[in-house]
């Protein structure tokens, strides 16, 4: 559920004007000019809570083991290929398009870090990354610490999760699966002197940090039915058993481990959606017992970012959303009246991240939607400010992983920007540009307009709308346009360049990003304005920007797609229900839509650390309001859009039946001759095809679904 996949595509230039005479001129094909789609079996399953009775007709294709659900998956993907087989040429020219705006050959710029330069490459025609490093200087011989492509050779699907060196670079412990699975991470550790890997495997790993004596590694391992991470455990290589550190016991809760960028401390953080704890133990010391830094209080979440002298801790709790920043002196960290306040709560300002150097402190901050990036002199208090151009981008810090140093990196980015990776100097705020996307077919910022637009709500909230289109295309309502949202878990939507949405862009798209309740991009109360009982809210915020776009005559309902994938999967499901009459198309990936069903099962993978965010439905008032808006259990006999639904079979965040089982009930359900289609990828899991090449494909495929439904077929 919560891990999102943005679909979005790329496409080729063509005007406006020859834009619009495809819509007047194509024959758009519907459902009935088709053969007769696959009609899943009616196997009634009864369900009884609070008086309330559901009857699920298709609860039986949960068991993938079950060949009967095996054979309908293959079915769906036949049918979805027939439908979409006239627009083969079309998709190969979308990927085309989309090559043809990545540089196939390219390399991340250098990070020096404990005395190596490390950065990755893409080749052409290569599917995945090479991991590489110079010791010392850029000049001196290049070394492969992992060739992906020859760890994925002859696997369907590959992740690499990345790795961490030991603080005397001769190791690496790193992570992959072969499944597609987020679920299934090993563990190994590389011997960087042979190339080999030593004796050691964990599988369900999910997080790992090295000690200082380059022997002792301390990972964090999954439930392997829950999904939750629950366990630390500390191995000292080549001898004896790993030893259990910690367990969180409290289900809602999810812990990790990892290693301070000053290399003093080891950090086990516990989690839940509300509240956190942390535990310290020095590096140097990887025998001794962990400490809490602060323990749990309820709706109190902090983060401890260490310095060599002191602590930063980012605060906060549900008087002060928003967050606070505090200093405290080594010795004194348990002491909470011995921590000095250094950035005050502002209700306008969500503190984001802080990245802490000898003598700065970064702090990225949002405010009105938008990254800003404050640089305070750890001794003087001087503060610096990085200031950015445009009305409507996106910022980030990519830190220094050298702590005595004192420039940091940011990247900047907006909707017609490719995104540009600059060094900032604080000692006199100079920013020297490092490497900027390019784009070998070329592109053109000032061919764009990029607009901000504020959508009113149902309940008079103003919404934030990101668009991009053409120069020159005229508000008449005959554009076609697509709008993307997540609006889940306090995730921002920030605007993103993408080489892929100019393919439909070039072919007289409006694309738009709505910046909706369930998120954070207005701060945290945006966020809990979105979740538990004021879910709906994410969706009402949607069709608000929707009919923002069409009241302004940037498109029309007849034009209008929408997309969103995970827990967006979530909201286009429920739009669908709520307005159909708003869509001509909606695209939703991996979608998380029976929630009810889902919430109620704690043996499903992260079921009960998910009560934070949609509330426990064991409780009746959760239960009947999820009931109200999960889009499965609200499918009714009424026309819905064009609809792509995406599955991954492999998939530990979304199982495949959800996505499965919602296609077969729109089918059974709708009264339109619109054409819905199920793809499931048979390989993978949450985030599709692993490899480059293959997710580009899985892109072209999508888009040539938007623009077919529109008439535009070249």
């Amino acid at each position: 559920m919560k891990t999102t996949k943005c679909i979005l595509g790329a496409m080729l230039l063509t005007t406006f004007f020859s834009c619009n005479n495809q819509l007047k001129n194509a024959s758009i094909l519907k459902q009935s000019d088709f053969s007769q789609p696959p009609v899943a079996e009616i196997k009634a399953d009864t369900f009884t809570r609070f008086g309330v009775q559901r009857i699920d007709h298709y609860f039986w294709m949960k068991d993938k083991t079950n060949p009967k659900v095996i054979e309908y998956l293959k079915a769906e993907n036949a049918y979805t290929d027939s439908v979409m087989a006239s627009t083969k040429d079309f998709q190969q020219k979308i990927y085309d398009e989309i090559i043809g705006r990545i540089k196939e050959d390219d390399q991340t710029y250098p990070t020096l870090s404990n005395g190596y330069y490390y950065y990755t490459r893409t080749e052409k025609g290569k599917q995945y990354r090479t991991y590489c490093r110079k010791k010392g200087s850029l000049s001196a011989a290049e070394e492969i610490t992992f060739d992906v492509n020859k760890m994925a050779e002859g696997k369907p699907a590959y992740m690499f999760g990345g790795n961490t060196i030991s603080p005397d670079n001769s190791k690496a412990a790193y992570f992959y699966n072969e499944t597609g699975s987020f679920a299934d991470y090993m563990l190994k550790i590389k011997d960087l002197t042979t190339g080999n890997d030593l004796d050691f495997e964990v599988k369900g790993a999910s997080s790992f940090a090295w000690a200082n004596d380059n022997k002792t590694i301390f990972y964090s391992v999954i439930d392997p039915v829950t999904l939750r991470s629950y366990r630390v455990y500390r191995q000292t290589l080549g001898a004896g058993k790993p030893e259990l550190v910690f367990e969180e016991k409290d289900s809602k809760f999810s812990i990790g481990v990892s290693a301070s960028k000053t290399r003093e401390w080891i950090i086990v953080s516990s989690g839940s959606a509300t509240t956190s704890e942390d535990r310290i133990l020095p590096a140097d010391n990887p025998m001794g017992e962990f400490n809490i830094f602060l323990p749990r209080v309820k709706d109190v979440e902090y983060d401890v970012y260490p310095h060599r002298e002191y602590f930063f801790i980012r605060y906060k709790d549900k008087e002060n959303l928003n967050g606070k920043i505090y200093q405290v002196a080594k010795a004194d960290y348990a002491n909470r009246s011995a921590w000095k306040e250094i950035m005050a709560h502002n209700k306008d300002v969500r503190i984001e991240s802080l990245n802490v150097q000898k003598d700065y402190l970064v702090i990225e901050t949002r405010k009105n939607g938008l990254t800003e990036l404050e640089i305070r002199h750890l001794t003087t208090g001087k503060k610096r400010f990085v200031s950015f151009p445009e009305p409507v981008y996106n910022a980030y810090s990519n830190g220094n992983p050298e702590y005595d140093a004192s420039t940091f990196r940011y990247s900047y980015t907006s909707l017609n920007r490719p995104t540009t990776l600059y060094e900032y100097d604080c000692t006199n705020g100079n920013t020297t540009l490092l490497k900027q996307q390019e784009i070998p077919s070329g592109f053109k910022p000032d061919n764009y307009v990029v607009e901000r637009l504020w959508a009113v709500a149902a309940d008079g909230a103003k919404v934030p709308l990101s668009i991009v289109y053409k120069k020159g295309l005229k508000k008449n309502s005959l554009n076609p346009a697509l709008l993307y949202a997540y609006g889940s878990y306090g995730m921002s939507t920030d605007v993103f360049f993408s080489s892929a949405y100019y393919s439909l862009i070039d072919r007289g798209f409006v694309f738009g990003i709505a910046h909706i309740r369930g998120g954070s991009d207005l701060g945290e109360q945006w966020y809990e304005d979105g979740k538990l009982l004021k879910k709906k809210n994410t969706f009402t915020d949607f069709i608000a920007c929707s009919e923002k776009l069409i009241a302004d005559k940037y498109t029309s309902a007849d034009k209008l797609a929408a997309a969103g994938g995970s827990a967006g999967g979530l909201l286009m499901g429920a739009v669908a229900n709520m307005r159909p009459d708003l869509y001509h198309t909606i695209v939703a990936q991996v979608p998380f839509v029976d929630v009810v069903t889902t919430m109620l099962d704690d043996t499903l993978p992260l079921t009960t650390g998910e009560y934070e965010e949609w509330g426990n439905p064991n409780e009746e008032e959760y239960f009947k309001y999820m009931l109200s808006y999960s889009p499965y259990d609200n499918i009714k006999a009424q026309n819905y859009p064009n609809m792509l639904i995406t599955g991954g079979i492999n998939d530990s965040q979304v199982l495949f039946h959800e996505p499965t089982k919602y296609a077969a009930k729109l089918r059974a359900m709708k009264t339109d001759d619109n054409i819905l289609l199920l793809k499931m990828n048979m390989d993978s899991g949450h985030g599709g095809a692993t490899g480059r090449y293959d997710g580009i494909k899985e892109t072209a495929f999508e888009l040539a679904f938007i623009l077919n439904r529109v008439g535009i077929e070249k």
